[in-house]
């Protein structure tokens, strides 16, 4: 009986493992692939590829829309980094253009996600792959899936700029704000694109932080400062502050 157990058991787990297994590199769904998306602002930039960031929200991370002109690549292995691998990108309202302008929508392109990237195989290597995502909370992080010149634009009120609470990389890029929206280029990037921002009305509360955090270093100090002096005083009125030379073999102070 316990045998018939032990082996009905492995069976359940063998089934569940599987069935994880297909979840885990089940795929992006087509619905997910076709999904309504808009990208035609983006098309019309000048740069090789073309990254919008959209703000989230505190219960959300937020949305980016990227444009690739893919230059002779014929397919796209995307995916995030993280500290001990790589993992698979996941992205939705997948599209592609033909270098004359027909469209095909995701479920119409070879797309293969694995636990470690999404590649996404195209019918032409000179075409225009467009796909949207998750980012983080005031944060982007995407590896440079194509070589060219990059365009990535904040949301409104959004910047890099404070030396603080804000960071870009890889360096050697052009800042601007347009319509109180912060846009960095680079003519070539080849590495991972990372940003860090922040709201533009995050600066005050920053420096009022700041500012209570002095103002209570400073009472915390001074009042150390106040104990430590009494305490001295009341050490030299009971004498025991009195120095005491080397070859004084006298009795302690206080005792004399």
């Amino acid at each position: 009986m316990n045998r018939r157990l032990i082996l009905a058991s492995i069976v359940v787990v063998v089934f569940v493992g599987l069935a994880g297994c297909s979840m885990i590199f089940g795929g992006i769904s087509d619905e997910d692939l076709d999904r309504e998306a808009e990208y035609d602002d983006l098309r019309d930039a000048d740069s090789d590829v073309v990254i919008d960031i959209e703000d989230g929200s505190l219960l959300s991370n937020s949305e980016f829309r990227a444009v690739y002109d893919l230059n002779e690549t014929e397919e796209v292995t995307m995916y995030r980094s993280t500290f001990y691998q790589n993992q698979a990108l996941e992205i939705h309202g997948v599209r592609y253009w033909y270098p004359n302008g027909t469209e095909l929508t995701g479920s119409e392109l070879d797309v293969d996600q694995s636990r470690s990237s999404t590649v996404v195989g195209v019918p032409d290597e000179n075409g225009t792959l467009a796909v949207s995502g998750s980012s983080g909370t005031k944060t982007f992080q995407l590896p440079a899936f194509t070589h060219g010149s990059y365009e990535v634009t904040l949301p409104e009120g959004h910047r890099t700029s404070n030396f603080f609470l804000g960071n870009v990389n890889p360096s050697g890029y052009d800042r601007e704000v347009i319509d109180d929206r912060e846009r960095l280029t680079w003519e070539h990037v080849d590495s991972t694109v990372s940003l860090r921002f922040y709201q533009t009305r995050d600066i005050p509360l920053f420096l009022g932080l700041v500012a209570v955090v002095t103002v209570l270093g400073g009472t915390g100090i001074a009042y150390y400062y106040r104990q430590v002096k009494r305490l001295e005083k009341q050490r030299e009125e009971l004498g025991l502050d009195v120095e005491i030379e080397d070859d004084d073999d006298g009795p302690p102070p206080g005792l004399k």
